[in-house]
């Protein structure tokens, strides 16, 4: 009997979501695209029952068997938006969410065991599955990923956390061609909940039979390929430029490259000067409805490339989006889009926001400048700061008055819920404010009223931010600073490009990052404003981060409090029985808390996305997250449109 694990709270949808179910198929004669029917007539492709699994997963759909044909249009903002596919196309990994986040179920594993203590996980994969070429996908594939790629240093200097236990990389067994035992050095129950978040797909999204040719086991000459190759220097680099990585444009860059998918690129793919990323439905894709009809029913997916979210919001205002949140969900833009949506030929559906925050100032208290970090790392600073934030002005004027004051953490409905954690400092008290910071010693002021460090330098901030995706943050911070000028610290704030927010982020480069905060319905799943261990979202402490990750070999050792809370981070990952590892959780939390690391705004309004009045089998209303990478988890190749 297989153990999943549960941690979330259930949404609901208002008819029955869409999901798997085992139904007896060797009599069933199967269906497939008109598109691909011609091409098994040309004699291009093999019929359909041999291109499907011996027993393919059946997708029971939202509302109704939906038709083939059409194409659903979304947009990309710039070059570095991969994410937005990603969202779309998953999810492929070895379990997924189900639509309602409730639990995992199997995915591209047919099924799995779980052996007494949760350290070995012995997954089934289906008979007869193919990858988008053709080629068959086995136990093989996962092994190369865990022997080849996990396991080699080279490639993976430091193996991702996901699939570390005790200090030790996860291994594997090969039972046969369609089982394979993924093995752990100590328990780890949560494994089969983090295998169905966004980034731990990485188990099959490489084809052996394809990604070998770029590995130096297997191609004694590809140090010739690297020499031939353009901005490449070495073997890891040539193969996540050919085969992509788990989060990175390179994924959806290579038409060539086999893929588990729903869809798969063509053309040039999605790279540095693409005006629009097409990708075609896979003949070879593993799910059918219950009616025998090989999934997708759409055929295509364009994703037409935008320079900005104003951009991305005209073309949905013009009814050329047919399924999308992203860059337009804001709640300045609901009033057009609902005005616009009859004649557009749309509708708007609701996006549960996952966060626990709309916008957190995650101080850096790792900071590279000693008398700044001085500065941050004092509780009583942070503290004034943050008693010097008018919340209630800022959710006013930003956010149409939709949210409360808020700091982080689990919502009042969750399980995990810390009471501290969510309200504490939310108070506006700019004269408490002003009598910490003089307790701290940063009464001596300049002579237009601004404090000054102990070195004489103002007491100021700069902090970028992304403008693209989230404008409203620059309103904020405008507040802000007006509000900490009262208080007597100075704040400059600057829009930047998305990539060179995350270059100087990971390079410890900043004073704070503002950034969502998650947490709120996903606490456990995405734990990175209270642990130190997301290298590209922990801003608090990226080296400290570093440090945990590597086992200590690299970055910076964290406080005796984060170190503390990495320990019972790793018991919780260890522990099998539910309660037990949500009260750990719960220490982890009220550390957190009593640590007050990071200031949150106000809890995040539900967001909305708009969808083609004719497109069937989308939800009204769907949880939006990261970790529930929305609206993947709904499973698109069930939607379609009406005739």
């Amino acid at each position: 009997m297989s153990k999943i694990w549960r941690t979330m709270r259930p949404f609901s949808f208002a008819s029955a979501a869409a999901g798997a179910i085992m139904l007896p198929l060797a009599a069933w004669a199967f269906n497939e695209a008109p598109s691909l029917a011609e091409q098994v007539a040309a004699g291009n492709l093999p019929p359909v029952d041999e291109r499907l699994p011996k027993a393919p997963e059946v997708i029971t759909p939202l509302q109704e068997v939906g038709v083939y044909g059409g194409t659903i249009r979304r947009f990309l903002s710039g070059s570095n938006d991969h994410n937005s596919i990603l969202r779309f196309v998953s999810p492929q990994g070895l379990t997924r969410w189900k639509p309602d986040f409730s639990e995992v179920i199997p995915n591209v594993a047919e099924s799995w065991t779980v052996n007494d203590d949760s350290s070995e996980f012995t997954f089934h994969l289906r008979e007869g599955m193919k990858w988008s070429d053709g080629a068959p996908f086995t136990a093989d594939d996962i092994m190369f990923f865990v022997d080849d790629l996990l396991n080699n240093s080279e490639f993976y200097p430091n193996a991702p956390a996901r699939f570390v236990v005790a200090g030790e990389t996860m291994q594997a067994e090969k039972i046969d061609d369609q089982t394979v035992t993924l093995k752990f050095a100590a328990p780890y129950g949560t494994f089969l909940t983090e295998l169905a978040t966004p980034l731990a797909q990485e188990p099959v999204i490489w084809a052996k039979h394809f990604c070998m040719q770029y590995h130096p086991a297997y191609n004694p000459d590809v140090q010739t390929m690297v020499d031939a190759t353009e901005a490449v220097e070495d073997w890891p680099s040539l193969f996540r430029l050919k085969c992509g990585e788990v989060e990175a444009p390179n994924r959806w860059a290579n038409p060539d490259r086999p893929t588990l998918d729903p869809w798969v690129v063509t053309g040039d793919g999605y790279s540095a000067g693409s005006t629009q990323v097409i990708m075609a439905r896979n003949p070879y894709f593993w799910q059918v409805d219950t009616a025998g009809n090989q999934l997708p029913y759409v055929d295509t997916l364009t994703w037409g490339v935008a320079q900005d979210a104003q951009a991305i919001l005209l073309e949905a205002i013009a009814g050329h989006v047919d399924m999308q949140a992203r860059r337009i969900s804001s709640l300045q833009n609901k009033p057009v889009l609902s005005q616009n949506a009859e004649k557009g030929g749309y509708r708007l559906y609701e996006r549960q926001e996952s966060n626990s925050n709309v916008m957190a100032i995650h101080f850096n208290h790792t900071h590279k400048d000693p008398v700044m970090r001085e500065l941050m790392t004092n509780k009583d600073v942070r503290i004034a700061l943050s008693l010097g934030i008018d919340r209630d002005e800022i959710i006013d004027i930003v956010w149409q008055g939709v949210g409360e004051p808020w700091q982080i953490g689990p919502t009042a409905k969750h399980v995990l819920y810390n009471e501290q954690l969510g309200h504490q400092y939310t108070e506006y008290d700019p004269e408490r404010a002003n009598e910490m910071l003089d307790a701290a010693g940063y009464s001596e002021r300049d002579s237009e009223g601004y404090r000054l460090l102990p070195d004489g330098r103002r007491l100021e901030f700069n902090v970028n931010y992304t403008g693209v995706e989230m404008p409203q943050w620059g309103d904020a911070l405008e507040i802000i600073r007006e509000q900490w000028a009262q208080i007597g610290v100075g704040l400059n704030a600057s829009s930047v490009e998305r990539s060179i927010y995350y270059s100087r982020g990971e390079a410890n480069e900043h004073d704070f990052m503002v950034w969502g905060a998650p947490g709120g319905l996903d606490p456990t799943l995405s734990p990175r404003d209270v642990l130190a261990v997301h290298p590209q979202a922990s801003w608090f402490a990226i080296p400290w981060t570093r440090w945990y990750l590597s086992g200590g070999t690299e970055g910076q050792e964290p406080s005796e409090s984060m170190k503390k809370r990495l320990k019972l981070y790793d018991a919780f990952k260890a522990e099998a029985d539910q309660a037990k590892a949500l009260d750990i959780f719960r220490q982890i939390h009220q550390i957190a808390a009593d640590e007050f690391e990071i200031i949150g705004i106000s809890t995040p309004p539900n967001q909305f996305g708009v969808v083609n009045a004719k497109l069937r089998n989308v939800p009204d209303s769907l949880p939006g997250g990261w970790m529930y990478p929305d609206p993947g988890p709904t499973l698109p190749q069930q939607y379609f449109y009406a005739e």
